[in-house]
């Protein structure tokens, strides 16, 4: 099944992924959990800081801009329907990077994986829930090449 995932972007930057990367991305997190939802139409806007703090007051009553909000589709259409939505602050995302040595790129792509476990299901409230998500993030990451984002830079 073809990957349709449409990429907003509110800001000018050069996005630092193109649709070939995002359907990787999306196939590999697919084939780690099993799950073919991963695989439906979602949309991923790019944001700046005011929209993200808007967003993350609105929906998690937080008044701060947040790296990535998941929004999972509810609409009652039959299936498949889209998945949901993914809202990416990208002031947020570079400074995270630089702070954490890592290349916007792979920070980027992360978030990416990490806001659709969120989309499916998946969350880190409880700890054994935060080791699974984590565990997952880590292992469609090394699929992609990218390092583990949990290891601390010494």
């Amino acid at each position: 099944m073809p990957v349709d995932v449409q990429v907003d972007v509110a800001l000018d930057v050069s996005p630092v992924i193109d649709n070939v990367s995002m359907e990787r991305i999306v196939n590999c997190v697919a084939d780690a959990v099993g799950d073919e939802r991963a695989r439906r139409e979602m949309c991923i806007r790019i944001c700046d800081a005011d929209e993200s703090r808007q967003l993350n007051a609105t929906y998690r009553d937080v008044d701060k801009p947040t790296n990535v909000l998941s929004f999972a589709a509810d609409l009652g259409l039959p299936e498949p329907a889209p998945l949901g939505d993914l809202a990416i602050c990208w002031p947020v995302v570079v400074e995270e990077a630089e702070l954490q040595g890592k290349s916007v790129q792979d920070h980027f792509c992360h978030l990416v994986v990490h806001g659709l476990l969120h989309l499916l299901g998946y969350d880190h409230i409880k700890d054994a829930d935060a080791e699974e998500m984590e565990r997952l993030e880590v292992s469609v990451l090394r699929q992609l090449d990218i390092d583990d984002p949990y290891l601390i830079a010494e």
